[in-house]
Formats: C-alpha cells, structure tokens, sequence
C-alpha cells in the first residue's frame, strides 16, 4: 500500500529531485499568488508580522536587546574590531518583546546533527554564496544602522550561537531567496525576528522563525490546527514569506527598505507615514518617516547584521561558517504518522525529529496533511526504506473507548488529552450526542507522551516548571469572567509575564477550566489549591464611617499589599465612606 519513495532533496542549482505525494501548500501557494492583489489588501488589514497595529503611530515601549531573549551574554565581551566603538544608547532591540523562546534552551548551538567544517576545497561555503547574492544597499552609513552594528559587535559570541542555531535551515533559505532572484539578506531576518528559534512565540501571537501572526499566516496558506501550525514549518513558512516579501516589494515599486518596514509594521502603517510625508513636502525614503520605534530600527538591524557577514574581516569578527550543501531531504510520510516512530525509522532522537519539523504540535503529523517530513539529508534513505516497509496499521496506534454512563464529548475528549473536535472528527459524529456502551475510536501515541519531548505539551510544562528567582510557583485554574490582566492583578504580577509563563499571549483566550501557572512573590495569600480557589470570591466592599483601609484588610484576612494592589489606591489619601474596595477573600475565613 505504501510503495517505496525517494526522499526529496534540493540540489544546488535550486531545483527538488525525488518524488512526494504531498503538494498542498505548492499549489496553495500558487492560487494565492494568482490572486495577489486581493489578497495584499488582505494582509494590508490583517497588518504585518509583529503584533504592531496597522497604521499606528503610537511608538511601543523601549525594548531590550535581542540576545537577551535568546540566550544570557557575557557583559562585557571582548571583541577584536578596528571599528571604533563610542558611547551609546543601548539599541531598540525587538527580540524579547516581540518573541518568546519556547524551546531555546533545549536548541543548544545547533538544531541538529552538526554539519562538517567548511573546507573550501570541497566547494563554495554558505557565506560565500551569500556574499555573492547581496542586492540591498549595504554602503549606507546612517546613526541608527551605526548604534545597531556596534551592538551586534559587541556580541559577536550571539551572532555565533544564533548562526549555528540556524544551521539546519541556512541551505534551503538561500536556494529560496536566490532562485526567485530576492536578495540573500533576506536569509538574515529571522535572526532579527526571531533569533532563528523555530518555536518562537510573541506576546502579539507571531510565531515560528519568520513571526507571521495568524491572520498573515493564514492570508498566505499557513494552516493552524490543534495537529499542525504552519507557521512554525521551515518549508511552508520560508516560501509563504518570500511569497510575502516579493508582494510588499512590488507594492513599493521595488524600494527593499519600505518593503521590509512593512514586513513588521504593515504595509497600511508604511503608506500612512509616506502619505504625511507628501503633505508636508517632506521626502518619502525609510529614512525620512515617522515610523513606530520598532520599525524604524527593525530595518536598521537588518541592514547592519548584513554589513558585518558581508565583511567580517573589516569589522574583526570571525564567523561559523559551513559547506553550501542541503542539510534535510524531505520524505513523502503518504499519511499521518506517530513521530516516535518516524525519528526511530531515521536513527535519529525525537528532539532532532522536532527540531527540523517544529511545525507538529502533538505527537504524530496531521492525519489531513502535510504528510512530510524533514529528517537529515544522511538519515533519509534509511527512513525511505522503513517507511515502505512498515504496515498501515502500526503508522498510529488507536485505542477503543466503551462510553460511561454520565461521559461527554468534552470529558472523554479532556481524559485522554485531545480535543472535543478532533473526537467527533475521527468518529464522524455530527453532534455531542453520545451513548452509553458505543464504542469510540481514540488517536493513542505509541510512547509516554512524556517521550515527546518538545510536543507543544512537553514545551508548554517545560515553561511553567521553569523556576523564577524569588518567587514561588502557584496554580490558578481559569474561572468564568477571567482575564490575564485580572489574574495577574489578582497576584501582583504583570498580565504579559503570566502569559509568557504559560506560553500564551497576553490576548490569547483563556479557556475556563485551564490551568495557569503564577509565580509570586506572595505565596501564603495565592489559591495554591483547587478547594482554595473554589472558596475564593470576588467582594465589593462599601466604606462605612469609622474605616479605615487597615481595619479593612484585617478584617477580611488580607494583607494591605494586596488591598493597595487590587484597588490601586494611595493610602496617604483619606478613606471616603461609601468608597468601593475590591478584595479577593477565602470565605472560609471571612468574617
């Protein structure tokens, strides 16, 4: 039923040899391309990549730099460059606030199994086909483009680590900008956007190496489902945002510097600022507009990374470097399958099998596609040859359920980790309705879904176990009417920091019944249990004659800490009587 296939790989001159059954996003990218001008307003209301408004001209909060989302740097580093380094402002990095590194810590220096050295006998090295490629004006001398090189300069151990976290990807990204004839800066975005972590997540919900948010992402045949996020796939995400950046390029009559503008603060924002330009007889160049902070130094990293992997020996770096030549081959699946199973089949470990397809949330592909996977280019003829050898019955393993009496969709669906809707999918059920004694048909992982170890599951724990210095991790499951800013306010925390502890952003919905992670430096006030959270209540208290915001707080067992923060009141006003008060109580103590 499976017969043999060869792997699919990229050959130098850009071209896919092999054979894969799998041509969805092809074809997908094809009949959106076809109807490009729809579908660039489309994206012109979605907005752009970072979670940035459209047309905002509001500036966001200053950011820190963007190593240090990555991974911890030295404070000083000593770096050997004959560029003079003067005193300036620490540069307005994006990294940390606009990605959050759900697995950085596990990516080490690279995300595979490390190429060879590059020997420039045995062919030409990826920097050196990236210098050969360069199309965008790297000659430009400009303060914001000085205060970001200098910062890359003083780091280059960051830029290091960076590029060797990119390494199982540098190959395919080049041959993808260079045979649409884009230029080869391009294939240093994602460090600016995302420090090459392919399971980056942002507090504005982008996602994956190239930070679409999902309204791009689907714009441009991104498909998200609980199985598959699109955005996260090296393959389909890298061609959906050549395809992107090759749309903005032509909105701006070829101008690079506005088309990657638009990239992270939208195209509707980018016209804005060009169209106050004209009616103030002021210039319309990147340069000259009144663009959102980030924006204006977005471009400005960009270029100044560029200057330094075009010339590294003008600015005393020395830099990884690696053989031109294509690290995955990609192999035809021909169906959902348990990735477990596929990383035994390459001689490969489930977190290398991750790694290379960070697109897969759970543990198996999307039964509905893309049925491929990317394994090293020296696994994929063992994988080939496993793969049409294995029977169709032991692809996914299933499990037969008997209904209980008092059992629903949602319960069966929460017992055994899957969704409502991927319940009723597999059994064709067009209702809730369920009976006692039927049997369903339940998707089961082959291994402990503890084996998975950079499942979204296993990288959502691995988050929330991650200890915060001075404080103290509590649980809070989510109620009805609760909100990230509410609960944060209700711990004393920040609503961004709650998210990003439980792998979320701030504007994500919060399904009732989930469970949070809180860390707090208020330990013995916090709901740590459920029989303490359901006697939690919410009470508006009214200021009576005689109050006072102190016998307030000892009479509901509160301290004055919390009754300060849940009101944000200034004790050195005088207590009015009929004032409101928020307070949080546990009614088995309250009086």
């Amino acid at each position: 039923m499976y017969p043999a296939r060869r792997p699919l790989t990229l050959s130098a001159n850009g071209s896919v040899t092999g054979s894969i059954q799998e041509q969805p996003v092809l074809k997908l990218h094809r009949s959106f391309y076809q109807s490009l001008p729809l579908a660039a307003l489309l994206v012109i209301l979605l907005g752009a990549c970072s979670q940035l408004p459209v047309a905002s001209t509001q500036e966001p909060a200053a950011s820190q730099p963007v190593a240090q989302a990555a991974e911890p740097l030295p404070q000083e580093p000593a770096v050997p460059t004959p560029e003079p380094v003067v005193a300036v402002n620490e540069p307005d990095y994006s990294g940390p606030q606009y990605f959050i590194p759900g697995a950085i810590d596990h990516l080490g220096e690279t995300g595979a199994t490390p190429a060879a050295e590059a020997n420039p006998a045995a062919g030409p090295t990826v920097w050196e086909v990236f210098r050969r490629n360069l199309l965008l004006d790297l000659a430009a001398k400009n303060d914001r483009i000085r205060i970001q090189r200098q910062w890359y300069l003083r780091h280059p151990e960051y830029l290091n680590r960076v590029i060797r976290r990119a390494e199982p990807y540098l190959y395919f990204i080049l041959e993808e900008s260079i045979k649409r004839g884009l230029p080869s800066e391009l294939a240093l975005l994602p460090v600016v956007e995302s420090a090459y972590d392919p399971f980056a997540y942002s507090h504005g919900r982008a996602a994956g190496i190239w930070q679409f948010i999902p309204g791009t992402g689907r714009a441009f045949g991104l498909h998200q489902t609980w199985w598959y996020e699109g955005r996260r796939d090296i393959v389909a995400a890298t061609r959906a945002a050549m395809d992107y950046l090759e749309s903005l390029n032509k909105q701006f009559d070829g101008d690079w510097m506005l088309a990657l503008a638009s990239y992270n603060s939208g195209a509707g924002t980018v016209r804005s600022a060009i169209r106050r330009n004209r009616q103030r007889g002021r210039p319309t160049d990147f340069w000259a507009l009144d663009l959102p902070r980030e924006t204006r130094a977005y471009v400005p990293k960009l270029i100044a990374i560029s200057q330094i992997f075009a010339t590294p020996e003008q600015y005393g770096v020395q830099l990884v470097d690696y053989p031109y030549q294509p690290f995955f081959a990609i192999i035809d699946t021909g169906g959902q399958l348990d990735l477990s199973l596929a990383a035994d089949m390459a001689g490969i470990s489930i977190e290398e099998l991750y790694r290379l397809n960070p697109a897969f949330n759970r543990w198996a592909t999307d039964p509905n596609g893309p049925h491929r996977l990317l394994v090293p280019v020296d696994k994929a003829a063992a994988m080939d040859e496993a793969l049409a050898q294995l029977p169709p019955e032991q692809r996914v393993a299933w499990t037969r359920y008997t209904i209980q009496p008092g059992d629903s969709i949602l319960s069966i669906a929460r017992n055994h980790k899957i969704t409502p809707d991927l319940l009723k999918e597999v059994n064709h059920l067009r209702s809730n309705l369920i009976r006692a004694g039927k049997t369903l048909l339940i998707p089961q992982a082959s291994q402990p879904l503890s084996q998975y170890s950079l499942s979204a599951e296993a990288r959502l724990q691995s988050r929330q176990n991650r200890a915060v210095t001075g404080r103290q991790k509590v649980t809070h499951k989510v109620r009805a009417g609760d909100s990230f800013w509410s609960i944060a306010r209700r711990y004393g925390v920040s609503h961004r920091a709650l998210a990003k502890w439980n792998g979320m952003a701030p504007t994500d919905t919060l399904a009732v019944g989930r469970t949070l992670v809180v860390w707090t430096t208020e330990p013995a006030v916090t709901a740590s249990s459920e029989l303490q959270q359901q006697r939690m209540r919410k009470i508006r208290y009214r200021a009576r004659s005689g109050d006072s915001y102190a016998a307030i707080a000892s009479r509901f067992n509160v301290s004055l800490g919390q009754l300060k923060r849940w009101n944000d009141v200034d004790f050195r006003e005088y207590l009015q009587p009929g004032d409101l008060l928020t307070l949080y109580v546990d009614v088995a103590n309250a009086p």
